[in-house]
């Protein structure tokens, strides 16, 4: 029988900017990161369909435990919208089922992307990994099973138009978690009267992250390990906005084992960063009901530098 020998899986900790090529799942781009870094442990911080390209945060070891920060960041896309067709999944990906003339629709554009802005509701589309009793929302759709879905409050912050030609309008979308870009498209489409669906779509943003900061997963195969580290953002970039805290020796152990702090203070139920002596990341605290800081989420003890 042939033999293999077995990658050592490395404790190698932080945040690496990925640039998401086309066509591949968010899942695929990070088991491809993950292999390359030889982690042990590695997640993203929110999906990107198949026919969508752009920035894909992927967290590896410690820094998984601080994705949750990033999943909630605003976040920035390019996308691609074809008027006069409306498809099955609402993207390109889906089957025609209507065309209809664009006629005027376009001297109405720049008016109806503005009521677009703000806080709105969105009804999240069946072709989605949304869960119902147990089973992701596109099992039911590809089955031909339509489910009723509550809409869900979105704020987008910015919409604007690029350029336009084609029938196709290209868009810069500035909003928060949980939108879908897909249900956006369709439903500028039904406000101009014409249908639409998403033909193309690009992150560009997520929290403080730029895509012109990120690296193609092609970009990585080709560098040393070494160079893949020195690409690596330290954990805490996830919670930098946090307010950051400076222990002193017995309070950090204290915290370390679980144990609320003795002098350390912070407003009770608001999360901050925590420091050891050195500036080593020990995690997230909070106020407690005392304003004493607690432990929330605390990176392995021990867990240095290195990878």
């Amino acid at each position: 029988m042939g033999s293999f020998i077995r990658r050592e899986k490395r404790r190698v900790s932080g945040v690496v900017l990925v640039d998401k090529p086309l066509g591949l799942t968010s899942n695929a781009t990070l088991q491809q990161v993950k292999r390359l870094y030889q982690a042990a442990k590695a997640g993203h911080t929110g999906n990107l369909d198949p026919m969508a390209t752009g920035l894909l945060p992927i967290c590896l070891g410690e820094a998984t435990k601080f994705a949750q920060f990033a999943l909630d960041a605003d976040k920035a896309y390019r996308a691609r919208i074809r008027l006069g067709e409306t498809t099955t999944t609402g993207d390109a990906e889906g089957e025609t089922v209507a065309r209809q003339p664009v006629g005027a629709a376009l001297s109405r554009v720049e008016t109806v992307l503005h009521q677009f802005e703000g806080a709105i509701e969105q009804i999240p589309p069946m072709y989605s990994a949304l869960k119902h009793k147990g089973h992701a929302l596109y099992t039911y759709a590809r089955a031909g099973v339509e489910i009723d879905r509550a809409p869900r409050p979105v704020f987008i912050h910015a919409l604007r138009l690029v350029a336009a030609a084609n029938d196709e309008l290209d868009v810069s979308v500035r909003c928060s978690k949980g939108t879908y870009i897909r249900v956006l498209a369709e439903d500028i489409g039904r406000a101009l009267g014409c249908g639409a669906h998403l033909a193309a779509l690009r992150r560009t943003a997520s929290g403080g992250w730029q895509v012109e900061a990120s690296l193609t997963p092609e970009s990585l195969e080709a560098m040393s390990l070494a160079a893949r580290d020195e690409r690596l953002l330290s954990p805490d970039c996830l919670v930098a906005h946090l307010s950051r805290v400076d222990l002193v020796a017995p309070e950090a152990r204290r915290i370390g084992h679980g144990q609320s702090a003795q002098e350390t203070m912070a407003a009770p139920g608001v999360p901050v960063r925590l420091y050891a002596p050195g500036g080593r990341f020990l995690g997230i605290g909070e106020g407690g009901p005392d304003g004493r800081v607690v432990p929330v989420r605390l990176t392995l003890e021990n867990e240095g530098p290195e990878h």
